[in-house]
């Protein structure tokens, strides 16, 4: 017997309970919300982990190891996009959407689908620490506190989408 997917969360209930959460996640820890600087913090453990001595002796990774700061993977932002991915699992095993599709167009294979996605991700990493954030932490959060760089950023997360999509479109459209 297959299970039915529930339906999905309103959207406008799901974005203002997200509201909820940045205002939280501002009024307790006094920063917003983001991943990237979790991803950041598995990078430089992971180059402490395997040369220790360069990374003491290079100003950037040393500053994260100095006496009393803790190790990097200590981050609130790695126990925050933990929980994230936990929530996520946890919520498609309950709604009975869990499992691995790969959602494409007729017009393209999955190698070449799979390969749009992970040098989409690839960019998008790239320019999150070029940007100083992925999109909760430069856009939401930047947003959130009113901030300029924060609605530029949306705009051009947003924008560059909706040009890079035309350019992409005959591959998902029949």
């Amino acid at each position: 017997m297959e299970q039915k997917p529930k339906p999905y969360m309103n959207p406008y209930l799901a974005g203002f309970l997200l509201g909820l959460v940045l205002l939280a996640a501002i009024f307790i820890t006094g920063r917003g919300l983001g991943a990237s600087g979790a991803v950041k913090s598995v990078v430089i453990e992971t180059i402490g982990s395997i040369s220790p001595k360069y990374a003491n002796n290079h100003p950037f990774y040393a500053s994260f190891f100095a006496e009393g700061d803790g190790r990097p993977m200590k981050n609130w932002l790695v126990y925050l996009t933990l929980g994230v991915l936990g929530g996520a699992f946890f919520s498609g095993f309950m709604s009975g959407r869990a499992g691995i599709s790969i959602d494409k167009g007729p017009q393209i294979s999955n190698y070449v689908r799979l390969g749009f996605a992970v040098a989409g991700g690839f960019l998008f990493g790239i320019g999150s620490q070029f940007g100083r954030g992925c999109t909760s932490g430069a856009a939401l959060s930047g947003m959130a506190n009113l901030s300029a760089a924060g609605f530029i950023t949306m705009m051009a997360i947003f924008g560059t989408g909706y040009i890079v999509a035309y350019f992409f479109r005959k591959l998902w459209i029949q």
